[in-house]
Formats: C-alpha cells, structure tokens, sequence
C-alpha cells in the first residue's frame, strides 16, 4: 500500500511539472521576441553548466582510477591469461583517449555552439571524408582486437592431444555445488549422464564402463599442478551455470545436457600468489557467474596450485570411483 501510494505521489509530482512548463512556454510565445533572449540566455547559463560538469566528470573518473584501482585482480596465474590481460591494456589504451577526447568535444561543442539568434547553423546532409573517418579507424581498431583475441581463445578450446602430458578434469555443477571428477590412469573420463543419476550416485556415472572405476571424485576443494595443461570438460545437472576462475581468466558456461570446454596451464602455486598478494588467506576460487537461484552466491569451490610433485601426492591420495 505504502509502496503504491509514493506511485500514485511521484506520478502527480510529474504531471504538476509538465503543467507548469505547458504554461511557462504559453507566456513565452506570447510575448514575442522575448522568447528568443530567453532560450539564448538560458542556453549560454547550460552551456557553461556543462562545462563545470566536464571538469566534475574528469575529476570523478580519476578520483575512481586512484581509490579502486588496486582492486583490480592481480597477476593472471595462468599461461593464457597474460595475453587476456595484454588485450584489456590494448584495449583500454585505445578506449582511454576516445573517451577523453570525444567528451571534451562534447561538452566544449555545446558550450562554443550554445543557440544565438544571431548564427544560423550549418547543414549538410552527408560527408564521405567523414563517413570513411569514423567507419575506417573503428574497423580498424576493432580488427586489430578481434584478431588478438581469436588467438587466445583458440588456445585455450583447441583440446589438448590425448599424447601430451595433462590433467583431465570434469567440473560438475549443481544448484548450488561444484564437483570435480579426475581421470584415473587410463587417462580418461567414465561415460556420464544424468539418466545414470540414482541414489548416491549423484554425478551420473555409469558404473558399467571400465573407463569409470579409476575415476576420482573430489568436493569442498580440487587441486592443479603448476606448469601441466589442464583440461576440464563441463556438465550441469540441472540449471545453467558458469564456471568462473578469475585469477586464471578463465570462464565457460556450464548447460544442461551439453558438455562445454576449455584448458590452460597453471603458471603460479597458490604459496607464490600469497606472497604476490601479500595475503596469507589468500585461495583461488572456482565461482558460478550465472544467477542460477537463490543460494547462487553460495556456488563456490577453492582450488590449489601446488607443484607436480605434491598434486601427484595428494591425487594419489584421493579414492577411486569404484571403492566409494
């Protein structure tokens, strides 16, 4: 009722407003010429207006840059991901100077252009040189872009050869849980589908296929070892999720009924990154960066980069599917 009654308020407030102005431009048409030193007069007073908001809007934007600016992520952790973090530098050294550029343009037309009525203004309906100017270097810029990035992502969704060294993880989502299941030594991932779910067997595995028995199922935390490719294959259980891990900008969706892919290579153990941080709590998280419910926030798993030698210890320590 409160809710509906501020409504029905800030809807009486509006068309008050509009009423005043209706009759604001009635007087003013009615007194003839009067009307022209009025909008030129009030022009110039926008104008100026806006010029003092150029200068707010700058000192805002740098002020922003000076006290959030070390919240930015730090170092990538993984191979891929300097040359994701070299495009957001391309990037931003590109959309940067437009932005300045294009708004002081802006603001400083509008005040060297305020309405005169003495200055007619000029007219023409089109412009080739301008046309080519603003279509050409966009083109450009944007190429240059997508060119940069189509490298990378090749990178990391061309599969890694079944004969080079890797790790083989799925990553299974679930409202509102990851689970990580690693291939044993076979080397491969038992066949899996949500038509297999029943009892505990929660992830779907079919327990038929030999390729599954080795298979190891870990929750609350899974673990990578520094410098091996890493290659994980995605599923869903029910809804749409999104397996996020921003320290190794690394992102793909996770839909039900489909399995989705990436690989990278872990470059910094999670020790080396606390001392990079300065942070002794510091862990790296796998996170849903899809709203899948209520408790979304909550979709979270940490992960370990630690030398090969201590993923091999604690894999090795890790049941097989076949003895759960």
């Amino acid at each position: 009722m409160i809710a509906l009654v501020a409504i029905v308020a800030v809807l009486l407030v509006i068309a008050t407003a509009v009423q005043i102005l209706k009759i604001a431009e009635l007087r003013a048409t009615e007194s003839g010429k009067e009307i022209y030193e009025i909008s030129a007069k009030q022009s110039k007073a926008q104008a100026l207006l806006l010029m003092v908001f150029l200068v707010a809007y700058f000192g805002f934007f740098a002020w922003q840059v000076w006290k959030w600016g070390g919240l930015m992520l730090p170092v990538s952790a993984s191979e891929h991901g300097v040359g994701v973090d070299e495009l957001m530098n391309i990037t931003l050294w590109f959309i940067i100077p437009v932005f300045i550029i294009t708004h002081i343009f802006l603001f400083w037309f509008s005040y060297k252009y305020s309405f005169s009525e003495t200055r007619k203004a000029l007219f023409f309906s089109h412009s080739n040189k301008l046309e080519m100017f603003w279509t050409i270097i966009p083109s450009i810029a944007l190429t240059v872009l997508i060119l940069v990035g189509l490298s990378n992502w090749n990178k990391i969704m061309t599969p890694v050869a079944s004969e080079q060294e890797h790790i083989l993880i799925e990553v299974y989502g679930q409202q509102f849980s990851w689970t990580a299941r690693y291939a044993g030594k076979d080397g491969k991932l038992g066949r899996a589908s949500v038509e297999y779910i029943e009892g505990v067997n929660a992830l779907g595995i079919d327990i038929s296929d030999e390729n599954a028995k080795d298979d190891k199922i870990v929750k609350g935390e899974f673990h990578l070892p520094k410098g091996v490719p890493v290659q994980f294959v995605f599923r869903s259980q029910d809804v749409m999720h999104s397996a996020y891990m921003p320290h190794f900008r690394a992102q793909m969706n996770v839909v039900p009924g489909l399995k989705t892919q990436f690989n990278f290579i872990p470059t910094i153990t999670s020790e080396e990154m606390k001392k990079i941080t300065n942070n002794e709590n510091f862990e790296y998280i796998l996170l849903c960066n899809k709203i899948c419910g209520a408790a979304h926030y909550n979709m979270q798993m940490d992960i370990v980069v630690e030398s090969k030698e201590d993923f091999e210890k604690w894999l090795a320590e890790q049941k097989e599917f076949s003895a759960e």
